[in-house]
């Protein structure tokens, strides 16, 4: 795998044969291991084993015909919009005289220009407004590839060509010459270009969105000093910053004074503003409420979450789908064929009728109907647009990788603790042995002090409980335990006031040779109404002493049972996978109408399911929040975290869900499938309007005119149909 990427931005790009091109340049680059070219967002992603000079990169680009800047440098693409729209509007005042006569003659009127007067108007629009198209053809000539810019090149330039022929050569009667189609197909494609261009802007704009939630500046408060305005490049992480009421967040941190409501809507999807406390944390973007809030950083800049949202989501935009390789393998041989067929055109038509003035204009339509345009902005389209509602609304695709096989999933696979219940579980019971209920709990919590386990929060909890409500006298002194060791998937062995304890499974009590029968019953009879048990033992001395049970209950979440029914209504099935014991697995998944449960499972136990499924056949997704579900995330088909979870299991994963809600788990599934409906009908109204206009425009069933329009609106049509994902909401339960 490739250490080091880079991203580029490249101007001059038209078609799906450019992005061919860029990319054979680009891998023709020594260190370059592979090159993506996006036409949607006219960037190339650059994978390389080491670092790479830009220089490089660019001339290379330069040599293929385009200019390459880096992404960093200020932004250029968009500039020529409003020139481009003013060019189109003189391109247009000048074409629409030469179309007079034509839509005159269908209504039965004579009116024809003289040739001087169609020369001068036709002139400018093909050699001032349609220079770009010179231009990029002749790079194009130059470096041994065809792209539409050459396409339209040759066309418009042999409907002019021959036109000042026919005005310069003696001739009888009305002179019938092609000056309005050569203006009008240069007019029709500028104007598709610039509508494109603009469609393109929609498609990023939840990009855009993103970007211009961070906040420029913070308000920091220096122990020692009053507070200030900074840059946000010039917070560091421990700073105090002061977040007052209707201010964005600018950075990622945690309530250490204060309360409010905070809205998260553009970050997480979450409609509801979400109440805040001191403890609780808080991410760069989301908007105060009501309340004043210092918030002690914890992340700035590019390590916030909010940029790190920002980059899978371009991430994912500048990715190509593994059926982009059709439109690849297409788009290689697309314009060399086109201006062969063009020429057997010329041959077909000049044999046929003995005249060369139809012959070159059926050869024309033929290069103008045949612009690959749609074709390379069918795919990208799409994913830009798909990939942007979803993070709009809380789903972040990493890759176009996961997006595909999201659609084919026939299998779910779930973690239980934290993504179908509430992760965060309590204290039901404690039932002691061979120790008071209070000893127990003290020896419980030293082992489990430090932990960020969510058992290990709830016995934590417990103890402070205990200790608040305890009479002055009575209250147990926290005790510290020494000699951690997590034993992996088991539990945890710990020194404390001189004893050597065992706090976790049963199945751990049983390695160690712990007598459980005291409390055995009772532990069968709390595993069968959901509880997870947990033993403490006494392991010193040789014959270990059992001390207790802890019984702990997590609470399904409240569209955990919807989530499970939805997939069940899109014939996917459901698995639930825990470490938990058979009873509690088996009450949750009851509950929730899971019908697979595997228990006691350690994390490379759940690996192993997921590779059992596989081998079955199944497209499994794997869903999980922990760090003992990353294996098992980055063995399936499409691994889906929760962002409420941990780092790891969100880095292992190809979607991730910014709510722990259950429910998006369907939606991204859905998304998905709409994102490549879009795909496939966006590929197919490309390539019909190459498969049928031109077979129409060799046998002369075409004029140039509609040709330029059908050429120009392809593109057009194809990015129109991809925004209609903008629409699409998570589904209500």
């Amino acid at each position: 795998m490739s250490q080091f990427q880079q991203t580029v931005r490249i101007e001059g790009m038209s078609c799906a044969s450019c992005v061919r091109r860029v990319e054979k340049a680009l891998g023709s680059v020594p260190g370059v291991s592979h090159a993506a070219v996006n036409l949607a967002t006219e960037t190339a992603r650059v994978d390389s084993d080491a670092p790479l000079a830009f220089a490089a990169l660019q001339q290379a680009i330069g040599k293929a015909g385009y200019s390459a800047s880096e992404v960093a440098a200020p932004a250029t693409q968009h500039a020529p919009l409003i020139p481009e729209g003013l060019a189109v509007l003189l391109a247009a005042a000048l074409s629409l005289p030469l179309v007079v006569p034509m839509v005159a003659e269908w209504f039965g009127g004579h009116v024809m220009l003289p040739a001087w007067l169609q020369w001068a108007l036709a002139t400018p629009v093909q050699f001032v407004f349609g220079a770009r198209f010179y231009r990029a053809g002749w790079k194009a000539l130059k470096a041994g590839s065809g792209t539409m810019d050459l396409l339209v090149a040759l066309g418009t330039s042999a409907a002019y060509g021959l036109s000042v022929y026919l005005a310069l050569a003696p001739q009888d009667g009305m002179l019938h010459l092609y000056f309005e189609a050569s203006a009008v197909v240069v007019t029709l494609v500028l104007l598709g270009k610039w509508l494109e261009a603009r469609a393109k802007r929609q498609t990023a704009s939840a990009i855009r969105a993103l970007q211009e939630l961070r906040p420029a500046t913070a308000r920091v408060r220096r122990e020692g000093e009053s507070d200030a305005d900074l840059p946000i490049e010039h917070v560091r992480v421990g700073d105090i910053v002061v977040i007052r009421a209707g201010e964005r967040v600018a950075v990622d941190g945690e309530v250490v004074d204060g309360a409010s409501h905070v809205d998260e809507s553009l970050i997480t999807g979450e409609s509801l503003p979400v109440a805040k406390h001191v403890g609780d944390r808080v991410t760069g973007g989301a908007i105060n409420g009501e309340g004043l809030l210092l918030v002690r950083t914890s992340a700035t800049g590019a390590e916030t979450m909010l940029s790190r949202i920002i980059r899978l989501v371009e991430d994912a935009q500048a990715a190509k789908a593994p059926v982009q390789k059709l439109v690849d393998q297409v788009a290689a041989v697309f314009v060399p064929v086109v201006l062969v067929i063009a020429l057997l055109t010329f041959a077909g038509w000049w044999l046929a009728t003995g005249n060369a003035e139809p012959a070159l204009i059926n050869a024309v339509v033929v290069m103008v109907i045949a612009c690959p345009c749609a074709l390379g902005l069918a795919t990208p389209a799409a994913i830009m647009a798909g990939t942007g509602v979803a993070a709009r609304h809380g789903i972040l695709i990493k890759d176009a990788e996961a997006l595909e096989m999201a659609r084919q999933v026939d299998t779910v696979v779930f973690d239980k603790t934290g993504t179908l219940t509430q992760g965060r579980p309590v204290l039901a019971q404690l039932l002691p042995h061979a120790v008071d209920a209070a000893r127990a709990l003290q020896l419980a919590a030293a082992i489990q002090r430090g932990s960020e386990h969510s058992l290990a929060r709830a016995v934590l909890d417990a103890e402070a409980a205990a200790s608040a409500s305890a009479p002055a006298g009575a209250k147990l002194a926290a005790l510290a335990a020494s000699e951690v060791v997590t034993l992996a998937g088991r539990g945890l062995q710990a020194r404390v006031d001189g004893q050597e304890l065992l706090l976790g499974s049963g199945r751990l009590m049983a390695e160690r040779g712990i007598d459980l029968s005291p409390l055995q019953q009772r532990a069968t009879e709390l595993e069968a109404q959901g509880h997870t048990i947990s033993w403490l033992a006494d392991a010193g001395g040789g014959n270990g002493v059992l001390l207790g049970l802890l019984a702990f209950a997590d609470q399904p979440k409240a569209n955990a049972r919807a989530a499970v029914e939805r997939l069940h209504a899109r014939g996917i099935a459901t698995v639930m996978l825990t470490g938990d014991n058979q009873g509690s697995a088996q009450a949750v998944a009851q509950a929730l109408g899971i019908g697979t449960v595997e228990a006691n499972l350690l994390p490379a136990d759940k690996t192993t399911v997921i590779a059992r499924l596989k081998a079955e056949g199944k497209r499994v997704a794997m869903v999980g929040d922990g760090i003992n579900d990353a294996p098992a995330l980055a063995a399936a088909h499409v691994g889906i975290a929760m962002a409420t979870g941990t780092d790891v299991a969100m880095n292992a994963a190809g979607i991730t869900l910014m709510r722990g809600e259950p429910l998006l788990v369907a939606d991204a599934i859905d998304i998905s499938h709409r994102t490549f409906s879009k795909i496939r009908q966006n590929l197919f109204w490309a390539f019909i309007y190459n498969v049928a206009g031109i077979p129409l425009a060799a046998f002369g069933m075409l004029n140039p005119l509609l040709a330029g329009a059908a050429m120009a609106f392809s593109s057009v049509s194809v990015i129109s149909n991809a925004l209609l994902l903008r629409r699409w909401q998570p589904s209500k339960e």
